[in-house]
């Protein structure tokens, strides 16, 4: 254990989630399904092995999909409400465990520990959501056109869920999802990233206990770990009705392609090119904050992350100049220190996507305003520590149109009104999160309006990242068009079903036809 994770409780956290620190042999935890190859778990914090895991073959997967089917068969039974019930108390665990897993949160993926803790908030408000919502599963009463006849529509769960997650959230993602699907009457498996397995296996270990505690099936609850030959698995087999995969879109594009082929459903949350419209009607400090975190966030590994900042003309040097002295005065380093602001980037290859970047969008005729670069020495031994930068570009920039995981912030110029604005922000493949930073009514309603910003968040004086789960969580275009979390979500874990019920001794047709024997 290096002497970061020491000073900092990781290895008391470890142990406190029943997750087996090695360095050596093998950490899998409790029903977890595997006995493949080894993948190594390692912190972009300070370069060290944290344990290995075993990933799931073919036969562990077919022992997974056998325990979710069987445990399928009780649950769906169980009233929604005591289902709700098991989702209460594994939510009531999670406040008991918030602090070790927000530290293996930041530790295995390298965000800031306040947002580590923030990520297990978002998985304890779901679960308040999901216990709530086990209340309020509902249909529709509708009146028939023949008499005596009574029509209404009523949801039944669908069976298995696979859920595919990334690494920049390894665990709200995955309750995003689970804690509605439960309460729906759904099993789940899950393939957490490969890059952050140990949060996979700790938070299999709390819903372990949670079932056991009450006597519940194991399979209620399934992990499996590996790369994209273990969710090609999940995307082909029939046996798993809907498929709820977070990535890029390349990825979902392939996710939604198998699963077509099937005729399965598929939930995609994907990519997003965020970004937030300054109008000359804006408050600058609240441009700022929500300009700075939503770009440095998460070192920029958000799909949220406010990647274009589109600012009018006559503000334009304003802004500019108010963000590049909020960045000179960002802290980057080690993420469990609370005094730095920016953490690392999960490993070399975002490094090298981040480097390319700024590369790029020289060669396309950028300035960059700040210089970004690799962090070296002391604290910065992992190599994954980069300075977040800012170029000046345009829309049309391919580099712009790409979504570059890592805090690369573009600074845009619009003149005119605010429609022109708006073609720059939805001038781009990606539809998920955006804002605006106005005092203007006006201007206000015409970005929220039909003719306005077309991603699946829309907000006003707020930045582009971070959403609380009571909202339906998702985007447009290529971010998928999936919807997680609140609102109406639910509704995607069940299968619709309509009824008609005929309470008279006459059998009338609909449409009034005439049918005598």
């Amino acid at each position: 254990m290096s002497n970061v994770a020491k000073d900092f409780g990781i290895e008391e956290a470890l142990q406190q989630l029943g997750v087996q620190n090695t360095n050596k042999g093998t950490s899998t935890g409790n029903h977890h399904f595997g006995s493949g190859e080894e993948i190594i778990s390692s912190s972009p914090v300070d370069g060290q092995e944290i344990a290995r895991v075993t990933t799931t073959t073919a036969a562990d997967y077919e022992k997974a999909v056998n325990a979710a089917q069987g445990a399928f068969k009780d649950w769906r039974m169980m009233p929604a409400p005591l289902r709700g019930e098991i989702v209460r108390q594994f939510g009531e665990e999670l406040r008991r465990l918030k602090e070790p897993l927000g530290k293996l949160v930041s530790y295995e993926m390298g965000k800031s520990y306040q947002e580590g803790l923030g990520e297990v908030q978002e998985m304890i408000d779901i679960c308040d959501f999901a216990v709530g919502l086990s209340r309020q599963l509902h249909g529709l009463t509708m009146h028939s056109e023949r008499p005596g006849h009574r029509m209404y529509e009523q949801y039944h769960p669908l069976g298995i869920v696979g859920i595919i997650s990334a690494f920049n959230f390894p665990v709200a993602v995955w309750a995003w999802n689970t804690a509605l699907a439960w309460v729906c009457g759904d099993v789940c498996i899950w393939k957490p990233s490969e890059k952050t397995p140990l949060c996979g296996i700790a938070c299999q270990n709390i819903i372990a206990k949670v079932l056991k505690d009450n006597d519940l099936p194991e399979g209620i609850s399934c992990l499996v770990n590996g790369d994209y030959k273990v969710g090609e698995m999940m995307t082909t087999d029939k046996r798993v009705p809907l498929i709820s995969a977070t990535g890029s879109t390349r990825m979902g594009k392939i996710v939604a392609s198998k699963v077509g082929e099937r005729l399965g459903k598929s939930l995609l949350e994907l990519g997003g090119n965020n970004a937030i419209i300054v109008t000359p009607d804006a408050d600058i400090k609240m441009t700022v904050i929500g300009a700075v975190f939503g770009a440095v966030g998460t070192a920029g590994q958000r799909c949220t992350s406010t990647r274009r900042l589109i600012i009018h003309e006559s503000m334009y040097d304003k802004v500019k100049n108010a963000v590049v002295d909020a960045y000179k005065q960002l802290k980057i380093g080690n993420p469990l220190d609370e005094k730095n602001h920016v953490g690392p980037l999960i490993d070399k290859d975002a490094v090298k996507g981040y480097q390319n970047a700024l590369t790029k969008v020289v060669e396309e005729g950028g300035k960059i305003i700040v210089e970004g670069g690799v962090l070296e020495g002391v604290g910065y031994e992992s190599g994954c520590y980069v300075k977040p930068a800012i170029a000046e570009a345009e829309n049309s920039f391919e580099i712009v149109q790409h979504e570059t995981f890592a805090p690369v912030l573009y600074l845009l110029k619009y003149s005119g009104d605010v429609g022109n604005a708006l073609e720059l922000q939805n001038g781009v493949n990606q539809g998920l999160s955006s804002a605006i930073m106005t005092n203007n009514l006006r201007e206000a309603e015409r970005f929220l309006s039909v003719a306005g910003s077309d991603c699946g968040i829309a907000n006003v004086n707020i930045g582009t990242s971070g959403a609380e789960i009571g909202g339906a969580f998702g985007g447009e275009k290529d971010t998928g068009g999936g919807r997680e979390s609140g609102s109406d979500a639910w509704k995607v874990y069940m299968r619709r079903q309509t009824n008609t019920i005929n309470y008279t001794t006459e059998l009338p047709l609909a449409q009034g036809i005439k049918f005598d024997l």
